[in-house]
């Protein structure tokens, strides 16, 4: 394995970076106080091909390999996690069910939809089913050529901005992985609503809501894989999404380090810059080496999925080391600035209350735990 990035990845890194200083960054404060995302950043990013950098070229995406994306999703998240996280989702758990196991049909009708920037989104958390996805009591029950789906879900990245759902549902009275079934539902289909609205610590460019549904008619060929698949399709695309909260990590990691870096060179204490105490330069070593480390997974994920490996552990160890290793950079970043660290003027304040939430979604750092020692055990 080698994972030198080659011209292309190296281009994709530069654009990306670019049009993340030029674009993002200045808005980044803003979008965090109001809570909102401007449609005019979106628009750029849909004309950028953003929404459809992991779509097969035949549906109208770029099909860049998943290093490629996850560099981009990096370089995004260095400027703001809130608007990563939107095409995380879009081009993983929102997309990836339908591409992987949507009929031909439904591929194109919706992929070419998605891949030009009509928002994906993963309905699967409930108020009570999150970890233990099979406790999902949102109801599914067949009527002729159709499903009715009933209940809520909760948490929906992107969910008020949406085109499009993802929806796992169970078949009424049944308990259990069995008998859940997944759908790509549309968003103006009658009976489904966009209901609160989450005043979120962090990530508040973007949206979070809750979805709910009131006899929402799902035509029986929107069924994504077989009948009795739903908790399946939901988890094969979670092993994908994982990847991609890895690199969101390392993004906001590594301008935790930079700010880091950059602020300890010019504040002085002791007559010296504070970059000259050991004290220091150990905490930028170790946020350095834990970063990079975690980066290493992440491309070794990206390489397995590529090379059609399976890639369930790593894309897990890839998502709990990154995650941690960032978390422990943005706690470190806020102390290395000291009482400014705890003030908004500074980008640290937000990275530190940003990188929080990745270790709960796409599977919480117990939950990648849980999945890795499974497959170790059975291995060995």
């Amino acid at each position: 394995m080698n994972f030198e990035l080659n011209e292309n990845q190296k281009m994709f890194q530069d654009m990306v970076r670019d049009f993340a200083n030029q674009e993002i960054a200045p808005l980044a404060h803003q979008m965090d106080v109001e809570g909102d995302m401007p449609e005019e950043l979106i628009d750029k990013m849909r004309q950028n091909g953003f929404f459809g950098l992991t779509f097969p070229e035949e549906h109208g995406g770029m099909g860049v390999d998943t290093l490629t994306y996850g560099l981009v999703i990096e370089q995004l998240s260095k400027a703001s996690a809130g608007v990563s996280v939107m095409l995380t989702v879009h081009n993983s758990v929102g997309s990836y069910p339908v591409a992987l196991f949507g009929s031909e049909e439904v591929k194109k009708r919706y992929l070419p939809r998605m891949a030009a920037g009509e928002i994906a989104a993963f309905c699967v958390t409930e108020p009570g089913a999150g970890s233990d996805a099979a406790s999902l009591v949102t109801t599914a029950t067949k009527d002729g050529d159709s499903y009715l789906l009933n209940g809520s879900k909760c948490f929906v990245t992107s969910g008020s901005r949406a085109a499009f759902y993802v929806v796992v549902a169970r078949t009424p009275g049944t308990v259990g992985h069995k008998d859940t079934h997944a759908f790509i539902v549309e968003r103006d289909t009658s009976g489904l609503s966009v209901a609160k609205k989450e005043d979120k610590m962090g990530l508040r460019a973007s949206d979070t809501v809750t979805i709910d549904f009131e006899d929402v008619r799902v035509p029986a060929g929107n069924l994504l894989g077989a009948e009795g698949e739903g908790l399946r399709v939901a988890l094969t695309a979670l092993d994908a999404g994982r990847i991609g909260i890895a690199f969101q990590a390392l993004g906001i990691g590594q301008a935790c380090l930079e700010e880091s870096i950059k602020y300890a060179k010019v504040r002085e204490q002791f007559g010296k810059p504070i970059s000259a105490q050991p004290t220091i330069r150990n905490m930028i070593a170790d946020m350095g080496t834990s970063l990079e480390a975690a980066r290493m997974l992440s491309y070794h994920a990206c390489w397995l999925k590529d090379n059609d490996r399976p890639f369930t552990k790593e894309a897990a160890m890839a998502k709990v080391t990154a995650t941690e290793a960032a978390w422990k950079a943005a706690d470190t970043a806020v102390q290395i600035h000291g009482g400014y660290g705890f003030c908004k003027e500074y980008a640290v304040e937000r990275y530190y209350r940003d990188v929080r939430v990745t270790r709960i979604y796409e599977g919480t750092s117990e939950i990648q735990r849980l999945v890795i020692a499974r497959k170790l055990l059975a291995e060995y």
